[in-house]
């Protein structure tokens, strides 16, 4: 019945039927734009991504032969338009220090990866809960964090795109191979690369215990310090919450801090400027974030930007924070009134 219902739809839209387009292509969306994302590391690339390939699906049904299902042939579509993007990355540059009031400390190292950008939590359901395949070696939540989605960002393309067809969603190899004209033996030799390159790259991790799962207790009281702490600018208190290898990183600001007192002054210098926030709670890459708005005088406080905090057992290992562009993004607003 399902063969048979595809087939009208795809004889429809071959004909010009929109809404018969939009019926085969539009359960598939979502996870398209995170595959997109995870492979850009963009937001706003994996969007243009995303248009560039329902732009080119609907241009080319005449060709789809339905040897794979319509998934596949969307997911070779995606994967080639982003292969195409990176191969002629304008990629956003790095930004220069622009906090008046604020003389950071020298950091510990200068970013790679300074287009990331967040992934709202808004748009992950129904999007990393699809069926996986047989092959897939990661949990679909560590997949979309921001540490892998950095780790995954300094791979060479199609290192990149194979780790994610396979590893992350399943794909098998000669599905891989058909996706990217290539070869089994080529895609498995690409897969074994990647997994070495991104077990080097990523943060040591197997030490660490497991985030709390999201909005438990556990995850709402050590949330709930942290906003404390840096609402009222409380340096002790928020080096209290983080581990000894603690990082925080600002793209597009290429600056990176590694270790809890290099993380402790660089957040003193901010504090200390006389700088204080209100923090309004969202989520990013599954995990707690927050919109930050610089109090002012005026009444009327600013977004400066949003902060992303990765959580393992009660403590914070890494913070990251984006300007407020990306703000609209989670629904949250350039300004505030006082509270």
């Amino acid at each position: 019945m399902v063969r048979v219902v595809t087939a009208d739809l795809i004889s429809r839209a071959r004909a010009g039927d929109g809404d018969a387009f939009r019926a085969l292509t539009e359960p598939h969306r979502r996870e398209l734009q995170v595959h997109c994302y995870r492979m850009l590391g963009s937001f706003q690339d994996a969007e243009d991504a995303l248009q560039d390939t329902m732009l080119a699906a609907w241009q080319g049904l005449e060709g789809f032969e339905g040897r794979a299902s319509v998934r596949t042939w969307l997911y070779r579509i995606a994967t080639n338009r982003c292969l195409n993007a990176l191969r002629s990355a304008g990629r956003r540059p790095a930004k220069e220090w622009d906090i008046p009031g604020v003389e950071p400390p020298e950091p510990t190292r200068l970013g790679e990866v300074v287009w990331l950008e967040p992934y709202p939590d808004a748009l992950l359901e129904g999007a990393i809960d699809v069926p996986l395949g047989p092959e897939a070696r990661y949990e679909q939540t560590e997949a979309i964090s921001l540490a892998f989605v950095t780790a995954l960002q300094v791979l060479p393309p199609r290192q990149l795109a194979v780790l994610i067809l396979r590893a992350v969603l399943g794909f098998h190899a000669n599905e891989v191979a058909e996706m990217l004209d290539s070869t089994v033996e080529s895609v498995n030799s690409a897969l074994k690369r990647a997994r070495a390159s991104l077990q080097r790259g990523r943060p040591p991790a197997a030490d660490r215990e497991r985030p709390p799962a999201c909005d438990s207790p556990s995850e709402d009281a050590i949330v709930a310090k942290f906003v404390s702490a840096y609402e009222t600018g409380d340096v002790d208190g928020l080096v209290a919450l983080l581990t000894a290898d603690v990082s925080i990183s600002m793209p597009p600001f290429p600056f990176e801090y590694q270790g809890r007192d290099v993380v402790a002054r660089f957040c003193a210098s901010i504090f200390d400027s006389g700088r204080r926030f209100d923090l309004v709670p969202t989520r990013a890459n599954g995990q707690p974030a927050f919109g930050a708005y610089l109090r002012a005088p005026t009444g009327i406080h600013q977004g400066i930007g949003l902060i992303v905090i990765t959580l393992t057992g009660d403590r914070i290992c890494a913070m990251t924070r984006f300007d407020n562009s990306v703000l609209p993004w989670f629904g949250l607003p350039r300004s505030l009134p006082s509270r």
